[in-house]
């Protein structure tokens, strides 16, 4: 009589090292830097507790699926997040025992946010909804342009606008240059451009000091880059590599010289790095979630517009949707924001109170 295994369960681990952490989001096919420790630790500095899980494999003992947890308590309500989480194996089958598992490191939070790396799809929603998770308002940008890099320099600009192409050119017969800048000078000037960008554009920005700790935290994966004129700083960009993608995160300009088009070969730049470095796409990261609403409904994007009562960062976003459009790649939208709600109540009154405290502390 032969007699049948019973396949042994996976190992869940809370304290996987940070070293095989990373590693592991590395490699998966749709890890994001949200989700490396280094993001972690520029969270950390703001006040959130990081706490890990790994699903492993009960043979090799490897990581299958995991996902990093930021928590904090504020006014008295104690809420995680899992930012472009969980991470799974390349199969996108998200684990019970995962879910089971962050329900047992979160069961101090009122809910857990999940923001899954995954594009908008019926199957992602109803394998989420599955879960007994619920939509919910999203934190990072939805809607995104990603740009495919995988064909090569003439690809590239030929997928452009034409004139982009001629920016492009206009910005070097000018006599821009753009250059990758670590020292503090860079930072220096960078920063100064984001501050100068937010004020000029009527939308936050973080404190002096935050941009260059993003750096400093992701090392040689944050790569800076300053245009400039003689000298003079006219725009700037950070743009991580993590993983298979290349995200433009940060940006600033003057309002110096803006005719000779430094955004244009900053991007350019920034773009043909990534392709050297054989990264698979580039990430413009944020437009307005309409357009990515239309995208996965199939609507024309030229038909949609911003709505006159719009107002802080989706009315920024507008303002740069064309000028990452120009670049090529397409529209693409995550599957949003889901909650896993432990205390319905609380939830409830959450849900009621943070956006006004939100709004409360904006205003002041």
């Amino acid at each position: 009589m032969q007699h049948q295994t019973t396949p042994r369960e996976p190992a869940i681990d809370t304290h996987p090292s940070v070293a095989e952490w990373d590693t592991f989001v590395q490699a998966a096919p749709e890890g994001h830097f949200l989700q490396a420790s280094a993001w972690a630790t520029i969270r950390a500095g703001q006040g959130w507790a990081v706490r890990r899980v790994a699903l492993r494999d009960p043979d090799g003992g490897s990581i299958l699926q995991g996902a990093q947890v930021l928590v904090r308590g504020r006014w008295g309500l104690r809420m995680a997040y899992v930012p472009r989480g969980p991470v799974v194996e390349s199969d996108g089958v998200l684990s019970p025992s995962l879910m089971a598992a962050v329900d047992a490191l979160t069961a101090d939070c009122i809910f857990v946010r999940f923001e899954p790396p995954w594009e908008d799809r019926p199957e992602a929603r109803q394998l989420l909804s599955g879960f007994g998770l619920r939509p919910a308002e999203a934190v990072q940008p939805a809607s995104t342009v990603m740009l495919d890099l995988r064909g090569g320099p003439e690809a590239l600009l030929a997928g452009m606008k034409q004139k982009w192409r001629y920016n492009i050119r206009l910005a070097e017969r000018r006599g821009v240059q753009v250059s990758q800048e670590d020292a503090e000078d860079g930072w220096t000037d960078f920063e100064s451009l984001v501050h100068h960008t937010a004020q000029r554009n009527g939308f936050g920005a973080r404190p002096l000091g935050y941009y260059c700790s993003v750096g400093r935290a992701f090392g040689s994966a944050a790569h800076l880059y300053v245009a400039r004129l003689d000298g003079q700083a006219l725009a700037g960009i950070l743009v991580l590599h993590h993983g298979r993608q290349a995200t433009y995160l940060y940006g600033g300009s003057s309002d110096l010289h803006r005719d000779a088009m430094p955004n244009h070969l900053l991007q350019w730049q920034a773009i043909q790095d990534a392709a050297r470095a054989g990264l698979d796409r580039y990430d413009f990261w944020g437009i307005p979630d309409a357009l990515g609403l239309a995208a996965v409904e199939g609507r024309d994007l030229d038909a949609v517009s911003a709505p006159q009562a719009e107002t802080g960062q989706q009315a920024g976003l507008w303002g740069v949707w064309g000028f990452k459009r120009g670049f090529g790649g397409r529209v693409w939208r995550a599957v949003g924001a889901w909650d896993r709600v432990h205390a319905p109540l609380r939830y409830a009154l959450a849900l009621q109170v943070l956006p006004r405290l939100r709004r409360f502390v904006r205003r002041r």
